[in-house]
């Protein structure tokens, strides 16, 4: 899996498969969204704090509920996806919802070729650098992209729970980036009865290699923060310790399962 087309094309389809689904499913209430509820979780506000007036560049943003979320809290987003679906629909969002939000459709990679503009803050966050086979690149993209002093704010799932079976029975991944991840899986984590089948490619990222490719391109690390549980019910096996927090039911609080970076562009 050497070909960048390949995998790029491989999982474009699966999410541009996953957009319809995750539209109308229960995980993402688009309803209640269009309607003013915000997509963001305590622990990313936390990090942003006040962002009225700040320029923000979010990367792979899906359908933008997280785009349009930053602007309505007084931010100029633009949110980035590989999904042509998700982007066509994160638009009609935009306009449904009158945010002051812009989107581009491209490869995380090739967004220079899309635009020419540096931001107070990039964002990105859950599920987004595992879709990603070098993170010397995507750090690069980070600091390219950020004004000087700027702000790079992540949450991520942590790469403990990506070592683990789909139960979390037993060790099924190298925590390190060894390979690529390549599979085939029915369903979606918004709803795991969804009629669809999608190959994918994927790769787990260690934090060492995160932290230092962020370090490598310029940037400060301000903090890093380990979280016991997930803000999402998209794991197997899980149990609701307090409102949108969620635990692996038969491990508690043994494990990490998100991890948050502030860094500032030196």
């Amino acid at each position: 899996m050497n070909d960048k087309t390949d995998y790029i094309a491989i999982n474009k389809n699966s999410w541009n498969k996953k957009t319809e689904v995750h539209v109308n499913s229960e995980f993402y209430d688009n309803e209640n969204f269009i309607k003013g509820k915000s997509s963001l979780n305590k622990i990313e506000l936390d990090l942003l704090g006040d962002i009225k007036g700040k320029s923000i560049l979010h990367l792979q943003c899906h359908f933008g509920q997280d785009t349009i979320s930053l602007s309505r809290l007084g931010a100029k987003t633009t949110g980035v996806d590989l999904s042509d679906k998700a982007i066509e629909t994160a638009k009609e969002l935009a306009v449904k919802t009158s945010a002051d939000a812009d989107f581009i459709c491209c490869d995380v990679y090739d967004l220079p070729q899309h635009l020419d503009q540096k931001f107070d803050i990039v964002f990105t966050s859950y599920g987004t650098i595992g879709w990603l086979p070098d993170m010397d690149k995507w750090a690069n993209i980070v600091s390219q992209f950020l004004k000087p002093n700027g702000k790079f704010i992540f949450v991520e799932f942590h790469p403990v729970v990506w070592m683990f079976d789909d139960s979390f029975e037993k060790i099924g991944y190298n925590y390190f980036n060894a390979e690529p991840i390549i599979e085939t899986f029915d369903g979606t984590y918004a709803d795991k009865n969804a009629p669809i089948t999608q190959d994918y490619v994927s790769w787990n990222h260690p934090i060492s290699e995160v932290v230092n490719s962020l370090i490598n391109c310029g940037l400060e690390i301000n903090s890093l923060n380990e979280f016991d549980y997930s803000p999402y019910n998209c794991f197997d096996e899980t149990v609701e310790i307090a409102p949108n927090k969620f635990r692996i039911k038969h491990l508690d609080n043994k494990i990490p399962m998100v991890y948050a970076i502030v860094a500032t562009k030196k």
